[in-house]
């Protein structure tokens, strides 16, 4: 089980609603509690518009008690709302890899994996050889799992965010052009409106691709700065 703490992105299932708090099941981390303010800004009429029982959500780590986590489901913002649904894909899909070989040992093998790091992560690294998942089942076993995980295609993902970039310089277009004039590694500049822009980037996954995307933003501001030019990111 992983030590929770604040500001930490997790998933839950909505077990009940009494009143004007929610209580859910933290996925592998106990239990935990959104008060009314916490599920969504504005005012509320209706908890269930945002909230039903068994439904998964994302929420966000406010504080860690001695019983309960105080949540939030309105601070979790889209790019950390999809990172983790993405995490949690990666994860049901290697377990699912796990039972077509192991059946239901896969459990038991998936929890001491997990001590070690995500399920997903290690039978990635597993892949150019079985050696490491010998550990915990035979060698034949650990093969059949390496050629599954060898045959599946990797899914990319995308992400994209709006910016604008203006100029009042009579040379802003030229400056504007020295500013976007970078090289981004599976990343696209594209061109919307009046001094509207977006920046999409693919990766692997979604850790890779807001590395990716921060970084590009941190060049662009460095030479907007160079530039003096004005540089505004949409909000999420």
């Amino acid at each position: 089980m992983k030590e929770l703490k604040e500001g930490d992105v997790v998933l839950c299932t909505v077990e009940k609603i009494v009143g004007t708090s929610v209580f859910v099941k933290i996925e592998d981390n106990g239990q935990g509690s959104i008060i009314v303010s916490e599920i969504a800004p504005g005012r509320i009429r209706n908890l269930r518009d945002y909230v039903v029982p068994q439904k998964k959500i994302i929420c966000k780590v406010l504080r860690v008690g001695r019983d309960y986590v105080n949540l939030s489901l309105r601070r979790v913002v889209e790019n950390e709302r999809r990172e983790l649904l993405d995490k949690y894909e990666k994860e049901k899909n290697s377990l699912s890899v796990l039972k077509s070989v192991l059946s239901e040992k896969a459990f038991e093998v998936a929890e001491k994996i997990k001590n070690e790091s995500s399920l997903s992560e290690f039978l990635q690294n597993c892949k150019s050889g079985p050696e490491k998942l010998q550990v915990y089942m035979t060698k034949e076993q650990a093969e059949r799992i390496c050629k599954i995980i060898s045959e599946k295609k990797e899914k990319k993902v995308e992400i994209r965010r709006e910016f604008t970039l203006k100029s009042d310089h009579s040379d802003g277009a030229k400056r504007i052009k020295r500013i976007l004039d970078l090289s981004i590694n599976n990343g696209n500049i594209k061109y919307l409106a009046a001094s509207k822009f977006s920046l999409s980037v693919t990766a692997k996954d979604f850790k890779e691709a807001n590395a990716k995307m921060n970084a590009a933003f941190k060049e662009i501001e460095k030479r907007v700065k160079q530039e003096q030019c004005e540089f505004s990111v949409k909000e999420k």
